[in-house]
Parts: structure tokens; C-alpha cells; sequence
């Protein structure tokens, strides 16, 4: 009973926060006929209104939204591009927040696109040293090898979690400190503040949830390894 109790709470963990997330974007994507414009036509309003026309707004492709700063893009899902939705315009502004971040040098936003390239690397790093713990430890004969570099694996794919977590004030100022105030000041309307509030929070943890649910892949690691 304690195990069954302790893989409940567990799954609740890894998957809570990214089923949390997948609802609210869902609930808020409802077709609105009488807003002015997609959340693509949002997004290159927004952006001209910032003096930023050389940022484009592209549809994303199989990544989900987000701002690319190497590109200078605002990609967006394709629903979310054509849509006219809460979800749609929210996201949208949220993925404007980061051009602005961007195009502002916000410290917190700079050392974000490093450790996110820092974290790319050592992911790659750990999905290799994984492949290789059955290898060495074949070669060496050495069990004792292939703990090492085991944990070395695990250790650099959990940068990647780790990297979210510590930037989560980027999303948050991106959300909260960007696209709210934006939509607030004209875009929405009162009723509709509460749900534009979810959908941000949403945005701001969908990184967040993404590598807690990715956890699981050191789960199956560690049952393949120990099979």
C-alpha cells in the first residue's frame, strides 16, 4: 500500500505540473469571433509596436511555441498562429516578452540563452556516456566503471531540469512582467483577466514541466541497465 501511495505521489510530481499545463491551454482555446485579430496578427502587432519588425513570426514546427534569438523568430503552433483565442493571444504576448527581453538585454534572459546552450551540450554528453555504460563496463570487466560513468550520465541529463528551474524567473518576468501588462492595457477585458493569468502561468511553467515529465527517462534507464 505505502508503494502504491508513493508512486501516486510520484507521478503526480512528474506529470501534475504538464497535465496542469496541457488543461488550461486547452480550456481557453475556444474559437472567440469577436477579437480583432490571431494570435499571429498579435504577434507582429506587437512587435512593430515595440520597434522590432526585424523579428519575424513564423509557424513552429513540431517545437511548440517559443522565441528563437539566434533566428530572430516568434514561432508559434499553428493553431495558436491562427487562431482567435485567449490561449492564442496569450501565448503569443508571452512569446513577445521574450523578443523584448531579448532586444532590452535582460540580464536574467542572457544567462538563460547560456546555461540553455551549456545544458544542450551536457545532455548530449549524458544521452552518449549512457549509451556507453554497457560498452565499458563489457570491456573493462570493471562493474565498478560503469557506476561512474553512469552516474556522470544522470548527473549531466538532470542539468536539464535543473537549468529550467533556475531559469523560471525569465518565463515568469516574460508572462508577468511583459505580456500582462501589454494585454491589461487594452487588449482584454476585465472578464477575461483571470483566465489570461492562467494561461501565462501556464506559459511560464511549460519548460518546467516538460523536464519534470523527461525525469522519467532515468527511470527506464536504470531498469534497462539493471535488467
Amino acid at each position: 500500500m505505502h508503494f502504491l501511495i508513493l508512486l501516486a505521489l510520484f507521478a503526480v510530481l512528474i506529470f501534475g505540473p504538464q497535465w496542469w499545463v496541457r488543461y488550461v491551454l486547452a480550456h481557453y482555446n475556444k474559437q472567440e469571433e469577436d477579437f480583432p485579430g490571431t494570435g499571429g496578427e498579435l504577434a507582429r502587432h506587437l512587435l512593430g509596436r515595440f520597434q522590432l519588425q526585424t523579428i519575424k513570426v513564423v509557424p513552429a514546427e513540431g517545437v511548440g511555441d517559443h522565441y528563437d534569438p539566434v533566428a530572430g523568430e516568434v514561432r508559434l503552433s499553428l493553431e495558436n498562429m491562427d487562431r482567435r483565442s485567449l490561449t492564442a493571444i496569450a501565448t503569443a504576448a508571452h512569446e513577445v516578452g521574450h523578443a523584448i527581453q531579448h532586444a532590452t538585454d535582460y540580464h536574467p534572459f542572457v544567462w538563460r540563452q547560456r546555461l540553455v546552450g551549456f545544458s544542450q551540450f551536457s545532455g548530449r554528453i549524458g544521452s552518449f556516456l549512457l549509451f556507453a555504460v554497457p560498452v565499458l563496463t563489457l570491456i573493462t570487466k570493471t562493474p565498478a566503471a560503469g557506476l561512474l560513468m553512469f552516474l556522470a550520465a544522470v548527473g549531466t541529463l538532470g542539468i536539464s531540469v535543473l537549468v529550467q528551474l533556475l531559469t523560471l524567473p525569465v518565463e515568469w518576468d516574460a508572462s508577468f512582467g511583459r505580456a500582462l501588462p501589454i494585454l491589461e492595457a487594452g487588449y482584454i477585458d476585465h472578464s477575461q483577466r483571470h483566465g489570461v493569468r492562467r494561461i501565462l502561468r501556464a506559459c511560464a511553467l511549460t519548460y518546467v514541466a516538460s523536464s519534470l515529465a523527461g525525469l522519467l527517462n532515468f527511470w527506464r534507464w536504470m531498469r534497462l541497465l539493471k535488467g
